[in-house]
């Protein structure tokens, strides 16, 4: 059977001198969907890019696991980690704002595997995202955040990733669009059996969807939960999400 996970092991990143990631050792397992949380400027992000090739870790290892077979992702280009089948939801979205919404989607089945899917991919993705198939000829920069955000989604998954890795997924959008957005990912995951790393600060509503999770503070990881039921009840989170 089809397995992928990944792994962090005594990460340390930084941005100039300015250390920002200290140590930080998680795993997501296979089928797996973990949630990494905390506030602003606590080194989500960076995390993110660390396992993605963009800010190279200091100190480290990155290994995923794909189908039984290692790879130490430090060191590795960012198009080199993508070809394994790992994809990012960015914060932001990142999308082409000049290109159609059906261009945006093509443009995100760059590996080799992927573009003997893409029919099959599109299809789901139209399915899944019904906005999108009415919208596949408008410009991407012309759609509501809402409708971006199911674009930058559906556009990881024209990857055929095994690993999705999705950064601040609720970033600038209305209460009602975040749920959805959540479900959205629970429905792709399963269907796709991905492997899911989720950094979010919306607590409630990544809790919905996760598996467990981690709790990062300004850089260190200060709390593992081995389900949601255990971070539900943890005195960091009722802190910092709950005000309790």
């Amino acid at each position: 059977m089809a397995s992928s996970s990944i792994r962090l092991e005594g990460v340390h990143a930084a941005y100039g001198s300015v250390r920002v990631i200290h140590d930080v050792s998680i795993r997501v397992d296979s089928g797996e969907t973990v949630a990494l949380l905390g506030t602003n400027g606590n080194g989500k992000s960076t995390l993110i890019k660390c396992i993605m090739g963009i800010v190279p870790p200091a100190e480290g290892r990155i290994v995923a696991e794909i189908d039984g077979v290692e790879h130490n992702l430090v060191g590795m280009t960012t198009e080199q980690i993508v070809d394994l089948g790992i994809a990012l939801v960015p914060e932001g979205r990142r999308l082409f704002p000049r290109q159609t919404v059906e261009e945006n989607l093509y443009l995100g089945a760059s590996r080799a595997k992927a573009r003997a899917n893409i029919k099959q991919n599109l299809d789901f993705c139209f399915e899944t995202f019904p906005r999108l198939a009415e919208r596949r000829g408008q410009l991407a920069g012309s759609m509501s955040g809402g409708e971006q955000q199911m674009l930058a989604l559906a556009r990881a998954l024209m990857l055929s990733p095994r690993i999705l890795l999705i950064d601040e997924p609720s970033v600038g959008l209305a209460p009602v669009l975040v749920s959805r957005t959540i479900d959205a990912i629970k429905q792709l995951k399963d269907h796709y059996n991905l492997t899911v790393l989720m950094a979010e600060q919306n607590f409630t509503q990544a809790l919905r969807i996760a598996d467990r999770g981690y709790v990062i503070v300004h850089g260190h990881i200060e709390f593992e939960g081995r389900s949601a039921e255990e971070l539900n009840n943890n005195d960091l989170i009722r802190k910092f999400y709950l005000g309790m």
